[in-house]
C-alpha cells in the first residue's frame, strides 16, 4: 500500500482535542471502540505497554494521554498506517516506536521483549463473514485475515509474568477468546458493551494476566448511551462514558478483586 497525502487524510480531535489524529479519508477511520480499550488498562507511569495492530495509533495515544511516562511500542501490518502512526505520535509529543510487520513473523529483537501490558483491537469479522471493504486499508483493519487465536498467542508471549492483556472484540467471538487464553491467560474478566439498557451487548472487552489464577469473571454489561433510544441530533453517552471520550478518564472497570 502507497503512503497517505495529506489530501488524503483528514485530522480528527479525540479526547476532546487533546489527541489529534491524521486518518485516512476513506480508508479505516478510528471510533470510540479503541478510546475504550485504552482507556481500560490500569497501567502506570514507568511500564512498558505493547499494542499490536496499531493502526494510526488512536488506541496507544489515547492511553499515552491519560497515563504519563509509559513505553510504548506499536505493531502494524500496514506500513502506510505505521507512517500515519509515527507521525501522530510526533504531532501528539507521546514517544511511541512503531515497528512494522506481520504478527505471524515478528522481527526477531521483539521475540526477545516482554511487556507490562498488551492491548488488542483485531479484526472483528471473520474471514468471509463480511462483504470486504473496497478499500485496501479498511479491508484489512475490519476483516480477518491473521487468525484471533494468533494475536492471543502473540500476547501471551510478549506479556511479562503478571502482565495484563485487554482486547475488545465482537461478543460472539468470546469462546474463541477464551479458548485462545486457555493455559496460557488466566484472571479473565470480561466487560459486555451494551448501546443502551436492555440490549444485548455486541462488544465486549476482554482483560486476562499472564500467569492469573483467580475465578473467571463476566461483569454485568456497561451502558454505553443513557435512555433506551436515540432522541435527538447529538451524542447521549452516560456521564461515565462522556468522561472517557472527552476528558480522557478511565474506564469504570468493575472492582471486586
Amino acid at each position: 500500500m502507497a503512503g497517505f497525502g495529506d489530501s488524503d487524510l483528514t485530522c480528527d480531535d479525540f479526547l476532546g482535542g487533546r489527541i489529534r489524529l491524521w486518518q485516512p479519508r476513506e480508508g479505516y477511520r478510528a471510533g470510540v471502540d479503541p478510546v475504550l480499550l485504552a482507556a481500560s488498562l490500569p497501567a502506570r507511569a514507568g511500564q512498558s505497554v505493547l499494542e499490536l495492530g496499531c493502526g494510526a495509533g488512536a488506541a496507544i495515544l489515547c492511553l499515552a494521554a491519560r497515563v504519563s511516562g509509559l513505553g510504548l511500542t506499536g505493531v502494524e501490518l500496514q506500513p502506510a498506517y505505521a507512517e500515519l502512526a509515527r507521525r501522530n505520535a510526533a504531532g501528539n509529543a507521546a514517544e511511541l516506536e512503531v515497528v512494522e510487520g506481520d504478527l505471524s513473523a515478528l522481527p526477531a529483537e521483539m521475540k526477545q521483549r516482554q511487556f507490562d501490558h498488551v492491548l488488542a483491537n483485531p479484526p472483528y469479522y471473520r474471514s468471509g463473514a463480511h462483504s470486504p471493504a473496497t478499500d485496501e486499508g479498511r479491508s484489512v483493519a475490519l476483516g480477518e485475515r491473521t487468525p484471533l487465536a494468533l494475536w492471543f498467542d502473540v500476547a501471551a508471549k510478549r506479556l511479562a509474568p503478571k502482565g495484563y492483556l485487554h482486547v475488545i472484540q465482537r461478543a460472539d467471538r468470546l469462546p474463541e477468546m477464551l479458548a485462545a487464553c486457555s493455559g496460557r491467560l488466566g484472571s479473565i474478566e470480561v466487560l459486555p458493551l451494551s448501546a443502551r439498557a436492555g440490549r444485548a451487548p455486541e462488544l465486549l472487552i476482554l482483560r486476562a494476566r499472564k500467569g492469573g489464577r483467580a475465578a473467571f469473571r463476566l461483569h454485568a454489561p456497561l451502558i454505553l448511551h443513557a435512555g433506551d433510544r436515540h432522541l435527538r441530533d447529538a451524542d447521549s453517552y452516560t456521564p461515565e462514558i462522556s468522561a472517557v471520550l472527552r476528558d480522557g478518564a478511565a474506564l469504570p472497570w468493575p472492582s471486586g478483586r
